[in-house]
């Protein structure tokens, strides 16, 4: 079994939920008491809050790959970042290591592909859902068409995930809310939806939507521990 090297704590509560998930289909796949071989590097998510709302984005990637850096010295065989946002700088990380990092929207895409699905909508903070880091590579990668809310509702999306979901907050108004905002993402054409943000998944579920959901955190989990696995 591969030693699963995770960077957490962006949000911890999705974090817990990435551990458990891991932890739980290594168990389902090996039986008995087998659990996930892993190390995790847990930073202060305040601190990269304010670096992200100040727009510095350099010293966040230094901050990434000296995390990276720390797990592949502690033993870790491949990397993920437990965070959809900070693949801003995925590629700027795995060129300053020399083991493999599996990308969120990869792992995302390689999940929404097989469904025949062509046009997804995309939730997640206004980074992940206005900047091409991520839509682009779900695009030129593999071919996917990305709808997103318009801004009203994208600045709602985000402020839901900050101030309520990343600190354990969560409320039926802004379930509501994100309800109706798929809702419309389905009427405008989305035949999929991506939960771009490791925290969405702890507010919706599959039965809130008119059309399949994809929860990023659960996906990438999944993904790691089939890597991990893979020669087993």
């Amino acid at each position: 079994m591969k030693t699963i090297g995770l960077i957490g704590g962006m949000s911890w509560e999705s974090s817990v939920k990435y551990y458990r998930i891991i932890n739980e289909r290594v168990r389902d796949r090996l039986g008995g008491l087998h659990s996930a071989k892993s190390l995790m590097y847990s930073v202060d998510f305040d601190e990269i809050e304010t670096l992200q709302r100040q727009g510095k984005w350099e010293e966040l990637t230094a901050l990434m790959i000296a995390a990276a850096k720390n797990l592949e010295k502690g033993g870790a065989d491949f990397i993920l970042i437990c965070t959809n946002t900070m693949h801003k700088m995925a590629d700027a990380v795995q060129k300053n290591i020399g083991i493999p990092l599996l990308h969120i929207a990869d792992a995302a895409a390689e999940k929404i592909k097989p469904a025949g699905i062509r046009k997804v909508g995309l939730l997640g903070t206004l980074f992940t859902m206005e900047e091409s880091f991520y839509k682009g590579r779900l695009t030129d990668k593999y071919g996917l068409q990305v709808l997103i809310p318009d801004r009203a509702e994208r600045e709602l999306v985000h402020r839901v995930i900050f101030e309520e979901l990343c600190a354990g907050e969560i409320k039926q108004t802004s379930k509501e809310h994100y309800i109706r905002i798929m809702d419309r993402l389905a009427e405008n054409g989305a035949e999929g939806i991506i939960l771009g943000c490791t925290e969405i998944g702890l507010l919706v579920r599959d039965k809130d939507a008119r059309v399949p959901l994809f929860d990023t955190t659960v996906i990438h989990a999944e993904a790691a521990v089939e890597y991990a696995l893979l020669e087993l």
